[in-house]
């Protein structure tokens, strides 16, 4: 079952006031009922509270675009999210699931989107093969790829997490185990968990973003969301 609020997000851009001035007999305008400047401080205040900003988690299935509209008929968020006027903090790629957040606060946009912010992400990855430690090692140091060397890598190998079955499922190579990796970086490059797994000779089969910053995916299953307070 969905946990779908039914609020709609708050307003967050001011109505433009029409201009009322009187006249003086010599021809000079005057303003009258003009805000002070400290109502107007007030009113910039009111519109910044954390209270007023709408934020989402939400569980992208396996081949959903993370963007609203498309021109191919493709399916996208438009058709899970019912709430108007939130945007992805980053994407999520088209063939890779798990959490996205959505927001209409730029500031957190930010801090989970920008370099310099750092933020961490974490994925679930199952790879073909059985990587070993000196493997991971590579990673965890930082490897050389196409666009330049990425930064440390914290990866784990873990149990087969209790997720949803893909649709399609994967396709398994005959007779060749998988391992199911945590990853965690705080970079955005495109692919670039697939590309690093790649790189030490054990592809990606399947993605699922576990995290992003402070939120996780809870017990979303794919096509829900909810909306969360900070």
């Amino acid at each position: 079952m969905s946990s779908r609020s039914q609020r709609e997000p708050s307003k967050l851009s001011s109505r433009s006031r029409k201009s009322d001035f009187k006249y003086s007999k010599n021809g000079s305008q005057s303003k009258k009922n003009s805000i002070s400047s400290d109502q107007k401080n007030r009113n910039i205040k009111r519109q910044k509270e954390p209270g007023n900003y709408t934020v989402i988690i939400f569980n992208k299935p396996f081949d959903t675009l993370s963007q609203f509209t498309d021109g191919e008929g493709r399916k996208t968020l438009a058709d899970f999210i019912s709430i108007k006027d939130v945007y992805a903090a980053g994407r999520l790629d088209r063939d890779s699931e798990g959490l996205m957040v959505l927001t209409n606060d730029g500031m957190l946009q930010a801090k989970l989107t920008q370099p310099r912010s750092k933020s961490p992400k974490t994925y679930w990855v199952q790879v073909d093969g059985q990587p070993e430690e000196k493997d991971l090692d590579k990673l965890r140091k930082g490897v050389e790829l196409k666009d330049g060397m990425t930064l440390p890598a914290q990866i784990e190998i873990i149990p087969q997490p209790d997720v949803w079955p893909r649709n399609p499922p994967v396709r398994f190579r005959a007779n060749i185990p998988t391992t199911w990796l945590a990853i965690t970086i705080i970079e955005g490059r495109n692919r670039q968990v697939r590309r690093m797994t790649a790189h030490i000779g054990y592809p990606t089969l399947r993605l699922i973003r576990y995290s992003l910053g402070q939120f996780t995916l809870g017990k979303l299953q794919p096509g829900e969301w909810k909306e969360v307070k900070l």
